[in-house]
């Protein structure tokens, strides 16, 4: 039932990875002045802020919690932070990098696009750094199959 979830969760995952990918390619940074945009890039920054932000949301609020339980972790009574830590010593992520991802994806989210040439520098780091949250959730995806097909060999 968790590996069929878990399944459900990464495909998922892959199509918002497909579209973040789709808006880097439209992107070119750095972005010097908004205004100088066109609109089809526009659109894909829109685009990739939306998708990064769904997708950092399946990972943390699903994909983390159920990749653990499939791995045989005791969930009950743990913190989000508790969960983040044992993610972190399987080397999926880095704590602070995931605390940095989340901060800079919130001020975008909640600061964009009012105050837009204040954010270019907020954009910019947030396009560069969005192939983060992409390899965290390809090295979920590989540690949970390797899990999963170990386990079917010793059946």
């Amino acid at each position: 039932m968790v590996a069929t979830r878990l399944e459900v969760y990464f495909s998922e995952a892959q199509k918002h990875i497909e579209l973040i990918d789709e808006s880097l390619e439209v992107l070119e940074a750095p972005i010097k002045n908004y205004d100088d945009l066109t609109q089809l890039q526009r659109f894909a920054l829109n685009a990739l802020i939306f998708r990064f932000s769904k997708l950092q949301d399946l990972i943390g609020s699903k994909i983390f919690r159920n990749y653990l339980d499939f791995s045989g972790l005791n969930l009950s009574d743990m913190s989000f932070f508790d969960i983040l830590k044992e993610i972190e010593k399987e080397s999926i992520v880095d704590i602070d990098s995931w605390d940095e991802l989340r901060e800079l994806r919130n001020k975008i989210a909640h600061d964009y696009p009012q105050e837009l040439d204040e954010m270019l520098e907020s954009i910019n780091l947030f396009i560069k750094r969005s192939h983060e949250l992409i390899v965290i959730s390809k090295k979920l995806e590989k540690k949970f199959h390797a899990i999963k097909n170990a386990r079917a060999k010793n059946h």
